[in-house]
């Protein structure tokens, strides 16, 4: 037999022609021929030198049925051309995922809806089948809300939203929920559609939080607010309302955009506000419940939906600085006086204290000014004491009015918190809830003598004095030729303001003032520089007016300022 001499012309375009006829079916889809089924192998032949292998089962159910028999034409994608037993490396999996991707990405480009089938489970979500492709749908993507069992969900063909693609990655991501909210914003927008504000309708409640119920309308949630489930107070939904039960309420308002619908209970009852001044007129007194306690006042009902707050200032004559929560509890019933209502900003003003005698009144009718009383020293301060009275009030002793002798501050440290001490009421303020007692005025011999004396102090006269005590508020001085001390205010030691600072006097310095008021009975005095001056002054306009001395008002205001500095 003649042997045939292979060039190496021959050799390379055997090759070439190997080359060309290989390379474009590596990592392609390309038409096969089944050639033979081996057990569950289907044998398919792609033009090769050699044929490849595939499972039955990537045929899904057409291999498992026995679609797939010899002679069938199917699309494989081709891995490898040989592999190291000489074999064409094919997959009719990668096949159909290369098939599912060109289609996908092109729904994906146009915001289509895709079909698939969840059909594992995985961390943090799902697989699902794109008819080849495996996409991920992660579990907040599975419903609008929360489900805990997805068996019925599984293994059904069912739409999802391509959320991303990345071919490179081969990562596909897709969502349910998206699907579940489009449709059900359109079943909300036709809902909406044939709702009108302040309809009546009926609707089931569907969900309770602390700030309200959320009640379903047939298909759509409306929003009912605690403040409009009654009139009366609702501290919790759930004191009114229970999951499931239907109810009937108004359709308060409409978010046409937002497709939101706010509901109300109360609207359907009559409004208790109305004629409000009427049922409570001011001054009046009735008995509520107190049903809420904050830290400036509480809260009492009246009647279901009607409120009234006692503030703070209004719950106690005595008890100021005290929380409403030591004075009235909640639940508890109290007698009111109505101060105010205001019908518009829907708001009643309540007093409890009203309910009460005025201490200071009671005080007042029973010590009048003069009285003795014997009280228990409350509290010392730079200004003087303060002493425990019946009625739980508390009168004050000025320092000016401690002692005649001693000056107020030393008079002041003969005292302590505890001691009990006799003193006469000066005098009662009910308006300001003030009583002023004096110590001082308790005693007798040669002060009260001096006080009566011919042509002893009156209001009116002049005094001179000396400076025995100097402080911020003024200055307490001791009338001459007695043991009388009076205190001097700031605001009376001149007329000119620049002028009524206290410490431009001394101790032992002698001043001349006028009595502006003084009480033989409680053996009170009061003195003024300012009115001395003023008194000078209109004395030397008068003098003015009445002179034919040809003398100046400055002349003559300037001589009698020089008389008294002679005195």
């Amino acid at each position: 037999m003649a042997q045939q001499t292979v060039t190496k012309e021959d050799f390379e375009a055997l090759l070439m022609d190997s080359f060309v006829d290989n390379e474009p079916l590596e990592g392609a889809v390309v038409k096969g021929t089944v050639v033979a089924i081996e057990k569950d192998l289907a044998i398919i032949d792609v033009g090769l030198k050699t044929e490849g292998r595939i499972a039955l089962k990537e045929f899904g159910q057409a291999g498992r049925d026995g679609t797939i028999t010899v002679g069938s034409i199917v699309e494989v994608y081709v891995d490898r051309v040989e592999n190291a037993a000489g074999e064409a490396v094919l997959s009719r999996e990668k096949a159909r995922r290369e098939e599912s991707w060109v289609k996908l990405e092109e729904m994906y480009n146009n915001n289509e809806r895709v079909e698939g089938t969840i059909f594992n489970q995985v961390k943090g979500g799902f697989t699902v089948d794109l008819e080849g492709a495996i996409a991920f749908l992660p579990r907040s993507q599975v419903d609008i809300r929360p489900i805990r069992d997805i068996a019925p969900l599984m293994n059904v063909p069912q739409p999802f939203q391509i959320l991303k693609m990345d071919k490179r990655r081969g990562n596909i991501v897709v969502s349910r929920r998206a699907i579940l909210e489009e449709s059900r914003a359109e079943q909300r927008s036709e809902i909406v559609q044939q709702l009108e504000e302040g309809q009546v309708v009926d609707g089931v409640v569907k969900n309770i939080t602390d700030y309200g119920a959320f009640v379903d309308l047939g298909g759509i949630d409306g929003l009912l607010h605690v403040t409009d489930i009654a009139w009366r107070r609702v501290n919790h939904p759930s004191e009114v309302l229970t999951i499931g039960e239907t109810i009937k309420v108004q359709i308060v308002r409409i978010n046409h955009e937002s497709h939101r619908i706010s509901l109300g209970m109360k609207q359907l009852q009559a409004d208790p506000w109305e004629g409000i001044e009427a049922k409570y007129p001011i001054e009046a007194k009735f008995t509520g419940r107190v049903t809420n306690i904050t830290d400036y006042g509480a809260f009492v009902e009246l009647e279901p939906g009607i409120e009234g707050l006692i503030h703070v200032s209004e719950m106690s004559w005595t008890k100021k600085n005290v929380h409403p929560g030591k004075i009235v509890s909640t639940s508890q019933e109290v007698e009111v006086v109505v101060l105010e209502v205001d019908p518009d900003k829907r708001r009643i003003s309540l007093g409890l204290k009203q309910t009460l005698a005025n201490p200071w009144e009671s005080f007042a009718e029973k010590f009048p000014v003069g009285s003795v009383i014997e009280g228990e020293v409350k509290n010392k301060t730079e200004f003087g004491l303060f002493i425990g009275l019946d009625g739980d009030v508390d009168g004050m002793v000025h320092l000016s009015d401690l002692d005649w002798q001693k000056s107020g501050e030393i008079a002041l440290e003969d005292y302590n918190r505890g001691d009990m001490v006799s003193a006469k009421v000066l005098d009662v303020d009910v308006e300001k809830e003030r009583i002023s007692l004096g110590i001082k005025q308790l005693a007798t011999g040669e002060v009260a003598d001096t006080a009566g004396s011919e042509g002893g102090i009156k209001k009116g006269s002049v005094v001179t004095g000396t400076v025995i005590e100097v402080n911020d508020g003024g200055i307490e001085v001791r009338i001459a030729d007695s043991e009388m001390t009076a205190f001097i205010r700031r605001a009376d030691l001149s007329r000119d303001r620049n002028d009524q600072r206290p410490e431009r006097f001394s101790k032992g310095e002698k001043v001349d003032a006028r009595v502006t008021q003084y009480d033989r009975k409680t053996q009170r005095i009061q003195l003024s520089i300012k009115a001395l001056e003023i008194a000078e002054e209109k004395e030397a306009v008068a003098n003015y007016g009445s002179s034919d001395s040809g003398a100046s008002l400055g002349d003559i205001l300037g001589a009698a300022l020089k008389d008294r500095e002679q005195k």
